[in-house]
């Protein structure tokens, strides 16, 4: 029975696996479709490539500063227990790859290739581990001084602080430094639209990340005995209320339709498995609002050039998840209680924190030192060719 048991586990989080795999698909196609088509080349390959270096990285270095255990053992050790701890490793390592994929979207179309590399194995090997470790691994007695102070732990089962509040909070210094694409602002006030190139490729790579995040939710039980319906039903609400919130205040537009989801499903995270199906939908449904209203702002008021609203998606929306863990988990509003909003703000605020130092320090530096934007004139080719040599469709390209 117990050998049944390690093999069933083993097989639950590598399912889990498999299905986050996929949502960095829907990283690529979501981004893929909004940029400009001379950078849609560009767009495919630095995900694929940011993964290839997170899962090196993650591997020898980063898994071991979140739970300081490693991996440079026999093969013989490596496989006991169905080799449980290696695919619990492959289905955080998902995880932690989410955040290169993340910050890819805000500095689309304008950054240099092998600087966001290096950022990406910084990040990967040091900066979000070591606050995986804090929240999910009780470094430093973090979570006892909290629960000491609060009367509960901070609480993210699914990372809507450790994953998505910290990749876009990473991210937001990175659109900083880097600057607007260029004409995005020009200097008589006036804005140029740099639409998406392709509304069906935004919309299929969000429908690829609302289908993963089910793995990205639900295993993040772990272990079979622990799975939850109540974390399925709730993401399920959330996505809706994300969605039908965006479609009403982003005026049927179908970016704010296809990232409404999204943000819905980056909020419940935290309390997923806490939350009713109710307050999920609410959660959801705020969290879609804070999409329109702030990726509205960042845009038009106050012209910073995410081009993918990265930070208002994960950093804002999962900065509200982490809060509404505290507030919709609660026994009062129909949750399973045990957490507490004192403990959901310092956590919060820690991840953020944290997030904001680690990007303004990792790409300050690279700004000073190897440079962060692509000159004028590639920005103005497009990163497919300047960067890759080759376009989308090169086919057509030749003929025009």
């Amino acid at each position: 029975m117990d050998a049944l048991k390690q093999g069933a586990d083993a097989l639950f989080i590598l399912l889990g696996a498999v299905m986050v795999l996929a949502m960095h698909a829907g990283f690529a196609f979501l981004e893929l479709g909004t940029v400009r088509r001379k950078n849609q080349v560009n767009a495919l390959v630095k995900i694929l490539v940011d993964f290839s270096v997170s899962t090196v990285v993650y591997f020898l270095v980063g898994y071991g500063v979140a739970y300081g255990t490693g991996f440079l053992v026999g093969a013989e050790q490596l496989a006991a227990r169905n080799g449980y701890e290696l695919v619990k490793f492959f289905f955080l390592l998902t995880f932690a790859a989410a955040i290169p994929a993340i910050i890819s979207g805000g500095i689309a179309e304008r950054a240099k290739f092998w600087p966001q590399l290096l950022a990406t194995a910084i990040i990967v090997g040091f900066v979000y581990p070591f606050f995986e470790g804090i929240a999910w691994n009780q470094h430093f007695g973090f979570q006892a001084w909290v629960k000491a102070l609060t009367g509960a732990e901070f609480h993210d089962f699914a990372g809507s602080v450790v994953v998505h509040a910290v990749g876009g909070w990473i991210a937001l210094p990175a659109v900083l430094l880097l600057g607007a694409r260029y004409n995005r602002y020009r200097k008589d006030g006036a804005m140029s639209a740099h639409p998406p190139s392709s509304i069906p490729f935004l919309a299929l790579g969000a429908w690829i990340l609302v289908v993963g995040w089910f793995g990205f939710n639900v295993m993040s039980a772990q272990t079979l005995d622990k799975i939850s319906g109540l974390v399925a039903v709730n993401s399920l609400m959330a996505m809706v209320g994300g969605t039908l919130v965006a479609l009403l205040l982003g005026k049927n537009d179908p970016g704010f339709v296809h990232n409404g989801p999204l943000a819905g499903l980056v909020a419940v995270c935290a309390g997923s498995d806490l939350m009713h199906p109710l307050g999920a939908l609410v959660v959801g449904g705020v969290a879609g609002a804070v999409f329109v209203v702030m990726f509205t702002l960042t845009q038009n008021r106050w012209k910073i050039d995410d081009v993918l609203g990265v930070w208002p998606l994960h950093g804002l929306c999962g900065t509200w998840g982490g809060i509404a863990a505290g507030i919709f988990g609660n026994k009062t509003l129909g949750g399973l209680g045990g957490v507490s909003l004192g403990a959901q703000l310092i956590g919060t605020a820690t991840g953020v924190l944290w997030a904001l130092a680690g990007g303004v320090v990792v790409y300050g530096l690279l700004k000073l030192t190897l440079g962060l934007r692509l000159s004028q004139e590639e920005e103005f080719d497009g990163a497919d060719l300047s960067i890759h040599k080759i376009g989308a469709t090169p086919d057509r390209e030749a003929n025009w």
